[in-house]
């Protein structure tokens, strides 16, 4: 199931972005061993300052199993700032209508193979490309620009969701080559994605829901009193740039870490906000 996280609900899930960002360093650093800046165990760059909307995967025991980060193309993005080798010189395209998919991942590890689907995609992955159009076309935004790797790009075709333009050319980016895919958010893309993967369900989570069972989880974070988990919750909100996030980050890890375990209770719904994200 999919949830989506941006600036208003971000305070309610710091749990599960530290679960993402971990991943993507799994995934980024580890498994494609891209050239990423890994920290505290997670990856995660200037652009993630810039208060982006993340679509999460979860399983059925509410775990992290893939991600992807949607940009406006009105402000700094990777296509712009990062790869704009790909674009040979021309300007990089700029609209409210037109946003960009980076950072798309999925746990293979933890799904395992019994998750692999139709043509070897894992539902997982047609899961969040289907969220990804349906979230941007309820946002009235026209076109998704996805900055991908030929591996990725032939998911895309693999799950009849192949672009329907490209911009630019295909470049060598460090140990791998990228390319900038234009899709359109159109119903029929949706339509087609999830038939591909057999997917006759609503893919949304039910936030409400996942907020009362996080909450009901037992934590090891027992005597975490509210004002420092708001104390904690505010920090990552006020934090600057990636190594101010770290930092952050870091300091929850040592604070969870030190709280006794012995006959713990489990931490009220209203203290949860730090623990359940």
């Amino acid at each position: 199931m999919i949830l989506v996280i941006d600036a208003i609900n971000r305070k309610h899930h710091t749990r599960l972005l530290e679960e993402m960002f971990r991943l993507r360093a799994r995934v980024f650093a580890g498994r494609l061993g891209w050239d990423v800046e890994v920290s505290n165990g997670m990856e995660f760059d200037e652009f993630d300052m810039q208060d982006p909307i993340y679509l999460l995967g979860l399983d059925d025991a509410d775990n992290v199993v893939s991600c992807v980060r949607l940009l406006q193309t009105t402000g700094p993005h990777m296509l712009s700032d990062v790869f704009s080798d790909i674009l040979q010189g021309d300007p990089p395209l700029r609209a409210p209508t037109v946003w960009e998919a980076t950072r798309f991942c999925v746990d293979t590890e933890r799904l395992g193979m019994e998750h692999r689907g139709k043509g070897s995609v894992a539902r997982a992955t047609s899961e969040l490309m289907s969220a990804i159009f349906d979230y941007a076309r309820g946002c009235g935004i026209l076109d998704i620009i996805g900055v991908v790797d030929p591996v990725m790009n032939r998911v895309l075709i693999r799950s009849d969701n192949a672009p329907y333009d490209y911009l630019g050319k295909t470049v060598q980016m460090g140990k791998t080559k990228a390319m900038a895919a234009l899709m359109d958010c159109t119903q029929d893309r949706i339509d087609r994605v999830r038939a591909f993967a057999g997917i006759d369900y609503d893919v949304m989570v039910d936030e409400a829901a996942l907020l009362q069972r996080l909450a009901a989880r037992p934590v090891t974070a027992s005597s975490l009193t509210e004002p420092l988990a708001q104390y904690l919750i505010d920090q990552i909100d006020a934090a600057q740039d990636p190594a101010e996030l770290a930092t952050t980050l870091a300091l929850i890890d040592h604070v969870l870490e030190d709280q006794p375990q012995a006959g713990a209770d489990p931490v009220a719904p209203q203290k949860e906000s730090l623990g359940s994200a």
